[in-house]
C-alpha cells in the first residue's frame, strides 16, 4: 500500500494515527516491483542454502524482472540452477513471513559482519552517487531496516539488508516465477572491483502471465539485431577492430542510407542547416564545456599531440592533449560563435550526423544498442528565451512525424523535472518555472501521454523524453528535448534583440534516433528483419521460371533500376524453388516470377514475404505498383499490402 506521502509501505504497517492509504495492485508497476524483489530474496536465502558460503552483494527488481549478485567461490553451473529452483520452491510453500526491522548502522555492522558487500553499502549510506546500480533497494540517506524472513514457527531463517516493501508471505509469490540465467557482473559496476556471479530471474503474478512473457522472449530472441544482422549479412563487430566498434555491409549500409537521406531532406524542409565537425578536439574545449569536469570517466583516455623532445628526452616543445568528441553540442555552439547574431537569426538550427565516442564498459556493450563510436542524428537549436514554447512544440511535433516515416506509430512523453532539493540545481527559479511549463504545456498539446517525473531533470534545465513501442510491445526511449541555458553561459552566447541589447539564447539539445546504430537495432527487431519496401537492401528479385525466362526479367528489372528501385535477377543455377526461399529468407519484399505466359502476354507474377501471389500483373502496372509502394513507405508482406497508387506508368 503507498501512504499519503506516495511511499510504498509493508502490509503490515501501523501508522500513529488514522490515515488514508491507497491500495496498490499486484500487477501494477509498484505491485510488480514488490513481488520480484521478494522473490529475489528467496532467490538469496535459497543460494546461501544450496551454497552457504556464498556472499550477497544486491537483488533489485529491473524490468520484466529481477537479478541477485553473489560473491562465491566458483562459478554457478545450471546444475547448481536446478538446486536453487528447487530450493526456492521450498521456501515458497514454506509461507516464511517477510518482518521489517530498523536497526542502527552499528546493529546492521554486527549482524552482516560476514557480509563485506553488504558493510561496503552500509559504509556509502547516504553518500551523493547511488553506492552501486540497483543499491537504492537496500542502503540510502534515511534509517536503515533488514528484513527477517520468518517461518510459522518464529524463528529467523534468513535475513538480508533492504530498505522494503515486500509481500506479506513468500507463499504469496505463487508459481509465476522463473529462473532465467547466469552472468557475470562487477561489483559496483567497476573493473576495478571483484567480479561476482549474477542469477536473473522473472516473477509475475499468475502462471499464465510468466508462459506469455516467456513466449515473447522466444520471438524476442528470433528478432535479436545481433542474429538478424548476421543472418542479413547488414553489420559485423570485427575483433581487430575492438570492442563495441562496428562495420557496416553493403547491405546494411543500404538501409542506414535510406535513413540518414531521408531525415536529411525532412530536416532541411523544416529549417534546418547541416554542419560538419571533427572528430576529436584539444582539451580545452571540453574543459569550458565541463565534459572533464562531469564526464571524463565516460571519454577515451587523450592523445598527446606535437609535443616535441630532444636527443636527450627532454621535452622541447609541449603538447596538447587531445580528446576524441564523446558529444556535437560544444563544437555546434563554436559555429554559433564565429560571428555577432542578431535576433533575426534566430532560431538558428544546426543539424549534423555526427560521430562520437563514449568509452562504455565492457560489461555495458550489447550489439547495436551500446556501442563505443556511434552517430548521433545531432541537432541544436538557439532560440530566444519568449520563443522557447514555441520551438519546442516544432521540435516534438518534427520528431514525432518522422518517426512515424518509419513506421513506429505508439509514442508517450516523459517530462523530467526539478524537485524540492535546492543545492542540487543550478539557475534561478523562474527560469525552471517557466521552462518547464513551456514543456508541459507542449506536452499537454500533442495528445499524447505525458508523465511528469520531479527529481530527474539535469542540472540546468528540464527535458522530455519520447518513448515508443515496437511490435513486441516493448518501450524504447528514444528522442530527447533538454532545454540548456548552461552551455550558452559557459560560452558566453549572446544576440543582439530587437531592443538592440545583448541577450543569452537558450540551447535546445536534440536528438531525434538519439543513435543511428541504436535506432537501425530498434527498426532490425520491430520489423524483424522484413522492412518497409523503401528501406530494404534490394527491393525486388527477379527469378526466372528457367534460364531462358532470364533476359525477359532482365528487361523489367532495367525499367525497375530506371525508375530508382533496387532490383536484381537470380541468375546462379538454382533451381527457381531454391532460389524463391533463399530470397524468401533473406526478408526480400518483392521477388517477380515469369516463365513463358507473362513473356508471352508482357506481364510478371508478384511473390510476397508470406508466400502468397499475384500473377498475370501488367509490366507498366507492376513498375506503378512497386514504385507505389517505395513513396507512401508501405510495408509490404502478403498480396493484400500492395495497394494499387496512382495509374500505371
Amino acid at each position: 500500500m503507498r501512504d499519503p506521502e506516495g511511499r510504498l509501505r509493508d502490509l503490515d504497517w501501523e501508522p500513529a494515527a488514522d490515515i488514508e492509504v491507497e491500495p496498490v495492485a499486484i500487477d501494477s508497476p509498484d505491485g510488480l516491483n514488490v513481488l520480484r524483489h521478494s522473490t529475489a530474496h528467496v532467490l538469496a536465502q535459497a543460494v546461501q542454502r544450496v551454497k552457504p558460503q556464498t556472499n550477497l552483494g544486491i537483488g533489485p527488481p529491473v524490468t520484466d524482472g529481477f537479478y541477485y549478485d553473489f560473491g562465491a567461490e566458483h562459478p554457478f553451473t545450471p546444475e547448481d540452477l536446478k538446486a536453487i529452483e528447487k530450493e526456492m520452491q521450498r521456501i515458497i510453500r514454506d509461507g516464511q513471513r517477510f518482518v521489517r526491522r530498523v536497526v542502527t548502522d552499528d546493529e546492521a555492522r554486527a549482524e552482516l559482519a560476514d557480509e563485506p558487500f553488504k558493510l561496503e553499502l552500509i559504509g556509502l549510506k547516504g553518500g551523493q552517487k547511488e553506492a552501486a546500480e540497483g543499491a537504492s533497494v537496500e542502503v540510502g540517506a534515511g534509517e536503515l531496516t533488514i528484513y527477517d524472513n520468518v517461518t510459522r514457527d518464529g524463528e529467523t531463517a534468513w535475513k538480508d539488508l533492504c530498505r522494503g516493501p515486500h509481500l506479506p508471505s513468500t507463499r504469496l509469490i505463487g508459481n509465476g516465477w522463473a529462473l532465467m540465467r547466469i552472468a557475470g557482473a562487477y561489483w559496483r559496476g567497476s573493473e576495478k572491483n571483484p567480479q561476482l556471479q549474477r542469477i536473473y530471474g522473472t516473477a509475475w503474478p499468475t502462471k499464465d502471465e510468466l508462459r506469455a512473457y516467456q513466449t515473447r522472449l522466444e520471438e524476442a530472441a528470433k528478432r535479436d539485431h545481433r542474429k538478424l544482422g548476421k543472418e542479413l549479412d547488414l553489420f559485423s563487430f570485427p575483433d581487430e577492430l575492438g570492442s563495441g566498434m562496428s562495420v557496416w555491409h553493403p547491405r546494411g549500409g543500404i538501409v542506414r542510407g535510406e535513413m540518414e537521406q531521408h531525415a536529411r531532406k525532412r530536416h532541411i524542409e523544416g529549417g534546418y542547416t547541416y554542419v560538419y565537425t571533427p572528430h576529436i578536439s584539444k582539451e580545452d574545449l571540453f574543459w569550458q564545456s565541463n565534459h572533464l569536469v562531469n564526464y571524463k570517466d565516460d571519454m577515451f583516455p587523450p592523445m598527446k599531440i606535437d609535443e616535441e623532445r630532444d636527443d636527450e628526452g627532454n621535452v622541447t616543445r609541449k603538447g596538447y592533449d587531445y580528446y576524441l568528441k564523446p558529444m556535437n553540442c560544444p563544437m555546434h555552439i563554436l559555429i554559433y560563435k564565429e560571428r555577432g547574431r542578431s535576433y533575426r537569426d534566430l532560431p538558428l538550427r544546426l543539424a549534423e550526423n555526427g560521430t562520437v565516442y563514449r568509452y562504455e564498459r565492457s560489461g555495458a556493450l550489447h550489439g547495436l544498442t551500446r556501442v563505443r563510436g556511434f552517430t548521433q542524428d545531432d541537432s541544436h537549436l538557439f532560440v530566444a528565451p519568449e520563443r522557447l514554447q514555441e520551438e519546442v512544440g516544432k521540435v516534438l511535433d518534427f520528431i514525432v512525424s518522422m518517426l512515424r516515416d518509419f513506421g513506429l506509430t505508439e509514442f508517450e512523453l516523459e517530462l523530467s523535472m526539478r524537485d524540492d532539493e535546492k543545492d542540487k540545481w543550478i539557475g534561478s527559479d523562474e527560469f525552471w518555472e517557466s521552462s518547464t511549463h513551456a514543456l508541459r504545456q507542449v506536452g499537454l498539446a500533442s495528445g499524447l501521454k505525458l508523465t511528469e517525473v520531479p527529481g530527474e531533470a539535469a542540472f540546468y534545465g528540464p527535458k522530455i523524453d519520447l518513448k515508443t513501442t515496437d511490435a513486441l510491445g516493448r518501450v524504447w526511449q528514444l528522442s530527447t528535448v533538454q532545454v540548456d541555458p548552461n552551455l550558452p553561459e559557459r560560452f558566453g552566447l549572446e544576440y543582439t534583440g530587437s531592443d538592440g541589447e545583448k541577450h543569452r539564447p537558450i540551447m535546445i539539445h536534440r536528438a531525434l534516433f538519439g543513435s543511428i546504430e541504436r535506432f537501425f537495432a530498434i527498426l532490425l527487431e520491430h520489423y524483424a528483419g522484413a522492412f518497409p519496401v523503401w528501406l530494404s537492401p534490394v527491393q525486388v528479385m527477379g527469378i526466372p521460371v528457367a534460364e531462358e525466362y532470364a533476359d525477359y526479367l532482365d528487361g523489367v528489372i532495367d525499367r525497375l533500376r530506371a525508375a530508382g528501385v533496387r532490383a536484381e535477377v537470380d541468375h546462379s543455377a538454382d533451381r527457381m524453388q531454391k532460389k524463391i526461399r533463399t530470397h524468401t529468407t533473406q526478408k526480400v519484399p518483392l521477388q517477380l516470377i515469369a516463365g513463358e505466359q507473362d513473356r508471352a502476354a508482357g506481364t510478371v507474377s508478384f511473390r510476397f514475404r508470406d508466400g502468397s501471389q499475384s500473377n498475370g500483373v501488367p509490366v507498366a502496372e507492376a513498375i506503378a505498383l512497386v514504385t507505389g509502394a517505395i513513396a507512401a513507405k508501405t510495408l509490404v508482406n502478403t498480396a493484400d499490402d500492395l495497394i494499387p497508387v496512382g495509374e500505371p506508368a
